[in-house]
C-alpha cells in the first residue's frame, strides 16, 4: 500500500467533500471544493491516495507572496500514518520551490494534534482570531511560518 501524492483533480472533488463531512464539523460543500479546483486560479489543492483511494488531503491559496493554508484533511480511518505530515511536507516544498517564502493559516485553539504537527514544520503561534468557527463560536490560532 504505497502513499501517492498528487495535484487534486476534478475527479477529486467528491471524495474531498466526503471527507469533510467526517473530518469537520463545519464541512465544505461540494461545491465549494469544486470552485476551488475547477474555478479558482489562485488556489493549490493536493491529494493523498491509497490503493486509489482519496485518504487525505490538503490546499492553499497563492496570496501575492504567501501561502493561505486552507484546509488539511486525513480520513479518520487512515490517521497517525503520517499522512498528514506527508501531505504538509509536500504542499511547503511545492510552493516554496515556486518562491512562497511565508506560509499562515488558522487552526482551532482545541486541536493540540494539529497545532504541533504545524510547530514541527516552523509555523509559530502570532495571535487568537476570537469566535472564528461559527460552528461553535471556538478561536482559532493564528500561525506562521517564515522562512
Amino acid at each position: 500500500m504505497a502513499l501517492i501524492i498528487r495535484q487534486a483533480e476534478e475527479k477529486d472533488i467528491k471524495p474531498m467533500a466526503d471527507m469533510d463531512i467526517l473530518c469537520f464539523s463545519a464541512p465544505w460543500s461540494e461545491w465549494s471544493f469544486e470552485q476551488e479546483i475547477k474555478g479558482n486560479n489562485l488556489a493549490f489543492y493536493i491529494v493523498a491516495e491509497i490503493d486509489s483511494r482519496v485518504v487525505g488531503y490538503a490546499g492553499l491559496w497563492l496570496i501575492m507572496d504567501e501561502g493561505h493554508i486552507t484546509n488539511v484533511a486525513v480520513h479518520p480511518e487512515f490517521r497517525k500514518r503520517g499522512i498528514g505530515q506527508a501531505l504538509i511536507s509536500v504542499l511547503l516544498e511545492h510552493t516554496v520551490k515556486n518562491g512562497i517564502l511565508s506560509h499562515t493559516l488558522e487552526v482551532r485553539a482545541s486541536n493540540a494534534a494539529a497545532i504541533s504537527l504545524y510547530m514541527k514544520f516552523g509555523f509559530e503561534s502570532a495571535g487568537i482570531r476570537k469566535g472564528y468557527y461559527e460552528d461553535n463560536g471556538e478561536d482559532a490560532v493564528i500561525m506562521w511560518r517564515k522562512q
